[in-house]
């Protein structure tokens, strides 16, 4: 009995499958120096504690808006150039814009382990003066879920056109025209209202109505609008069908072909070379 604890006690350590704390040679494992320990292979990915860098845009767009060049979101809408960063949004809107979750509602995906339940939300951001988006995002968290949908709402951001019922007396209050959105089974008609009359419509399309900064209308749906979904995205498409023609006092006289990229391509070419650098 002697003989054989004396050779367990003498038998090196299997490692893992031992002394639990044992390396592969037999020793033990003691800490690590701070000065063997490998570096990290990036930046952290909340930039740091407390930390808020400036942006830094990624699209010649971003950096046009950043350094001045382009002075308002009509200026993007006239020249048709897509939007790829949600700051460009914050620097024009910043303090107007304001945000409402329509919906937030669990969706589920069969795989080999089971359902992965994540949740998809809608939100609707406007500034109540003419401009309206709309998004979705599925994450998840509830809350990442409402972040990315906000996110997504900025970058489809459209300009709603406003007209008058009637004699043209203050400023612009209802459509200008009857305007017709379809979604699925959904569809939306907007139909022009004199001044005072209000917005008469359901509650989901009257928060979209009242965030586009349209203040007198009468609606009518069709289809199954119980779907939240679609009965709100159908306002929004009713909204964006407001500028698919232009009256002959929005025609642009002497307008130039000027695109915006050509305007400003020596600066677009310093800033590259200045980032390289």
């Amino acid at each position: 009995m002697a003989d054989t604890a004396a050779a367990d006690q003498t038998a090196p350590s299997r490692g893992g499958f031992g002394r639990r704390g044992g390396d592969r040679n037999g020793g033990e494992r003691g800490p690590r120096p701070a000065g063997d320990r490998p570096p990290r292979r990036g930046p952290r990915r909340d930039g740091g504690k407390g930390e808020e860098k400036g942006w830094v845009p990624f699209t010649k767009l971003g950096r046009l808006v950043r350094d001045g060049k382009i002075s308002s979101l009509e200026q993007i809408y006239s020249n048709a150039l897509p939007i790829k960063e949600a700051q460009i949004i914050d620097h024009f809107l910043g303090g107007k814009l304001k945000e409402e979750v329509m919906k937030v509602m669990p969706v589920q995906k069969q795989t080999r382990a089971g359902q992965r339940t994540r949740f998809k939300a809608c939100v609707v951001v406007g500034d109540r003066d003419g401009h309206v988006g709309l998004g979705y995002k599925s994450a998840s968290e509830v809350a990442n879920a409402i972040k990315g949908a906000m996110t997504n709402a900025k970058l489809s951001l459209i300009p709603v056109r406003r007209g008058f019922w009637g004699n043209k007396i203050g400023n612009a209050h209802t459509v200008p025209v009857k305007v017709t959105g379809k979604c699925g089974s959904v569809m939306v008609r907007l139909v022009p209202a004199p001044r005072g009359t209000g917005l008469v419509a359901a509650s989901a399309p009257k928060k979209v109505l009242e965030l586009a900064g349209i203040e007198d209308v009468y609606s009518s749906t069709a289809g199954h609008t119980k779907t939240m979904g679609n009965f709100v995205h159908a306002t929004f498409l009713a909204c964006a069908a407001t500028y698919h023609f232009l009256t002959p006092d929005l025609w642009k006289k002497g307008a130039d072909n000027k695109v915006v990229y050509s305007e400003f391509s020596d600066f677009l070419a310093k800033s590259a070379e200045r980032r390289r650098a």
